[in-house]
């Protein structure tokens, strides 16, 4: 029989996962129903070493969905680590990464995906300036200092600076591999990084809800 061989698909979302047994399931569901379930993009989640039944529940998800990608890593490693384990095993240049707990919506990623492709940008940034953002006061106060200290060093203005939802080019997400953080910094690093060497981040306004679970 000839070798039948499997197109790359357009784009790759990816969502690291901790201890998210609770939202893991509704998330992949919103995901499916936003982006339909046509060969034209892949689903990669990477359990980060969850301690509760978030990699029983991945199991049987992979059975139902035999399209899902799943990825293990056996001790927590961080959630850049479980980004970067993403990328590296993504099958398309174009990288989508989302939360597994909820709090980013599905809606307005393929018109995040336009504004990439349309626009020629390099990374378009999930900015959490929408109508509905449920965002716990006391996190929002250090936010505020950091982000305007960050949109001084860039010198230009930062709407979001280390949002969870984003779009950008992994050939270009590579050359930053290096400098890119295990931890929670990953976002942060790599919008200074393609700011402060003249790529193309644009930023798209969403709404952002409380996590479910803890």
């Amino acid at each position: 029989f000839p070798f039948k061989t499997v197109p790359d698909p357009n784009f790759s979302v990816i969502i690291p996962c901790y201890n998210e047994e609770e939202a893991i399931h509704d998330t992949i569901r919103r995901l499916r129903a936003n982006l339909g379930r046509q060969d034209s993009y892949e689903i990669i989640v990477i359990d980060d070493g969850s301690i509760d039944g978030t990699a029983k529940l991945l199991a049987q998800l992979s059975t139902e969905d035999l399209s899902l990608r799943i990825l293990t890593h056996e001790r927590n490693m961080g959630y850049g680590a479980a980004l970067k384990s993403g990328i590296q095993k993504s099958r398309s240049d174009i990288i989508v990464i989302t939360d597994a707990d909820g709090t980013y919506p599905c809606e307005p990623i393929l018109d995040m995906l336009t504004l990439l492709n349309d626009a020629g940008a390099d990374m378009v940034v999930g900015s959490r300036t929408g109508a509905n953002v449920n965002y716990p006061f006391l996190r929002r106060i250090p936010k505020i200092f950091l982000r305007r200290y960050a949109s001084w060093i860039a010198g230009k203005n930062i709407p979001d600076l280390n949002s969870g939802l984003r779009i950008f080019r992994k050939s270009i997400s590579l050359r930053f591999f290096n400098i890119l953080p295990d931890g929670f910094s990953f976002t942060t690093t790599i919008t200074l990084s393609m700011i402060t060497n003249f790529y193309d981040v644009r930023y798209f306004p969403v709404d952002y809800a409380q996590r479910v679970g803890r």
